[in-house]
């Protein structure tokens, strides 16, 4: 589906992200973490054809990123980015109908088969009775369900979350970790997730990318990337690792010192 082949991306003469490669197959989520400033963020906006690399390519389907138009990208990419505030004064059905566009017919009206697409991904996310309300009087919690609401309308094929589950309840991060997986269990979908939970991480994802100053630290299963030594490289602290006691996966646990 994507294939990054050792990319490296700038600002100016700065490289953010130098030498990353990594393949992300269908049924597959990777969760790509790092601390602050490891150009998670970056990698993203560049794999969906955001940002230029400097060096190196990306492919989706095989195709070059560069050879296809921001709406035929649209079409197999959804984007969840980093919850910002809305300002304008459109309803929460209307936002999620937007992610439509790329399906658009010639005269750009929504069809039948949007609107019924925007009603059930709207009650997939336990957000059924907010169609009306104004994105402008959300709360960053529901406004960020609401992003992901429009991520899955889009049916996109691949789905790029940044930091998704930030403004969340326990029970929405789970809700929208699910989802996740159903989709990509059922649909033949995957997605690259950013995150600072490294348990949610560990749970969820079949891979993790682990960055540090825009390289890859380790790249490979929970099982093998986040060890005490990869940590330590990446996030400089100490942590204690045991098992979950049902899922088996690595489980972190921050040490404080004495």
């Amino acid at each position: 589906m994507l294939e990054v082949q050792n990319i490296t991306i700038g600002y100016g003469v700065a490289a953010v992200v130098k030498d990353v490669s990594f393949v992300l197959t269908e049924n597959k989520i990777l969760a790509a973490v790092g601390a602050n400033g490891a150009g998670k963020t970056t990698l993203l906006r560049t794999l969906n054809g955001t940002l230029p690399v400097s060096k190196g390519e990306v492919l989706l389907d095989g195709k070059n990123l560069n050879d296809y138009l921001r709406r035929e990208i649209a079409r197999k990419i959804a984007v969840v980015a980093q919850e910002n505030e809305t300002k304008f004064p459109v309803s929460v059905l209307e936002f999620v109908l937007s992610g439509r566009f790329a399906h658009g017919n010639s005269f750009g009206w929504e069809t039948e088969n949007d609107w019924q697409i925007a009603e059930n991904v709207l009650e997939m996310c336990d957000l059924k009775s907010f169609e009306n309300r104004l994105m402008n009087e959300l709360s960053g919690g529901e406004r960020q369900r609401v992003l992901f609401a429009r991520a899955l309308g889009t049916e996109a094929k691949i789905l790029l979350l940044d930091e998704p589950t930030a403004n969340l309840d326990f029970a929405h991060q789970a809700l929208m970790f699910r989802l996740v997986r159903e989709k990509c269990n059922t649909s033949k979908a995957a997605a690259i997730i950013i995150t600072h939970d490294l348990n949610l991480a560990s749970e969820f994802a079949d891979e993790i990318l682990l960055l540090k100053n825009g390289e890859i630290v380790a790249k490979g299963e929970p099982e093998t990337v986040l060890n005490a030594k990869n940590l330590r490289d990446a996030f400089d602290v100490e942590v204690l690792l045991d098992a979950h006691p049902i899922s088996g996966k690595p489980r972190l646990t921050m040490t404080y010192g004495s």
